[in-house]
């Protein structure tokens, strides 16, 4: 089992945007030291949210900060940017890191990003698989041509190419946010992990790797491919020596992020979006997932793997939206967590 800190960069009341960024920073470099294998890093646009507007960015300065930690972009919207620029970076990530570094990637939603960034609705509505096919093809073959509806252009060489990276993998590590049996089966007729959610649990989750694993045998993958898929679980992780303490910690700080940060999401249509309730929405993140005592984080991490079969989790540890907190959050699942899961 591996487990890592989903770093969103969240901007809490009364903060500023580089302190949720330094926080963000900090995670990392502390996640190291902790022992965890992993950081997640999520990418915003214009809303509080989250603050980092290039996941593969802030993934290029942790690799750097870092020596052993994996470091992946959950996620990296696709239609907004060219997905041969995308694979660019990845690839040169992947050589410069020594294969340190996942790309995540994901579709997004339907927000002014795709009016800001020139994708237009159409970019979300229809052109995620087009998207994706030209990105892994850039991260597997020497040179690409496309001639697709949105991306059309001559044969150009790949540089630099992943392969030539000092490492086993002949590439960067792709994994697909999921949230529909569409984005499912895109996933698994490429082979690739999903990234799942923390607002559905086990259950769902079970149900989206069954179904993951029927459209790729449908595709013809490989039976070790299929078996051997190591999807990604996102869930919120808040320790303390009383489940009342932890619950206690997110319940106060939670509420008032994720209302100003889901507030501030527009639409570029105009459709009208509902918004969770912040606090009903908390409480329910801390029934899913590890809030509680280390023993029973721990035990809630094992039984989510056996119902599911996932073996990764991306925990979001911010969730104090305190950075000394945050901190000791994040030593305390690597010293008083992970050693009941190995």
């Amino acid at each position: 089992m591996r487990v890592g800190s989903f770093v969103l960069a969240a901007q809490f009341p009364g903060q500023g945007q580089g302190e949720a960024l330094h926080r963000a920073v900090r995670t990392a470099e502390v996640a190291e030291a902790a022992g965890l294998d992993a950081v997640w890093l999520a990418e915003h646009h214009f809303v509080p949210y989250g603050t980092c507007p290039s996941a593969v960015t802030l993934a290029a300065l942790m690799l750097g900060r870092t020596r052993r930690l994996r470091v992946g972009t959950a996620v990296s919207v696709l239609p907004t940017v060219h997905p041969v620029a995308l694979g660019e970076q990845a690839a040169l990530l992947h050589v410069t890191s020594g294969g340190r570094f996942t790309l995540g990637v994901g579709r997004g939603g339907p927000w002014v990003d795709l009016e800001v960034f020139g994708a237009g609705l159409d970019a979300y509505d229809h052109g995620f698989p087009e998207s994706l096919e030209l990105l892994m093809r850039w991260l597997r073959e020497p040179s690409v041509s496309a001639s697709g509806p949105r991306f059309s252009f001559r044969e150009v060489p790949v540089v630099p190419r992943p392969s030539e990276a000092l490492t086993e993998a002949p590439g960067p590590e792709v994994v697909v946010a999921c949230t529909s049996p569409a984005s499912v089966r895109l996933a698994a007729e490429r082979g690739l992990p999903m990234l799942l959610g923390m607002h559905v649990g086990d259950e769902e989750k079970a149900e989206m790797v069954a179904l993951w694993r029927q459209h790729a045998r449908t595709a013809g993958r490989p039976a070790e491919e299929i078996l051997g898929a190591a999807h990604v679980s996102a869930g919120v992780c808040q320790i303390a020596d009383r489940r009342t303490d932890a619950v206690e910690t997110l319940t106060k700080a939670m509420p008032g992020w994720l209302k100003q940060g889901l507030e501030a999401h527009v639409t570029v249509d105009g459709r009208f979006r509902s918004m969770r309730d912040p606090l009903a929405y908390t409480e329910l993140l801390c029934g899913l997932h590890p809030v509680g005592t280390p023993r029973l984080c721990a035990d809630r991490l094992a039984a989510t793997s056996e119902r599911t079969g996932i073996s990764r989790f991306a925990l979001l540890t911010e969730g104090s939206g305190d950075l000394a907190a945050t901190e000791e959050n994040v030593r305390r699942l690597g010293a008083e967590v992970l050693p009941h899961l190995r």
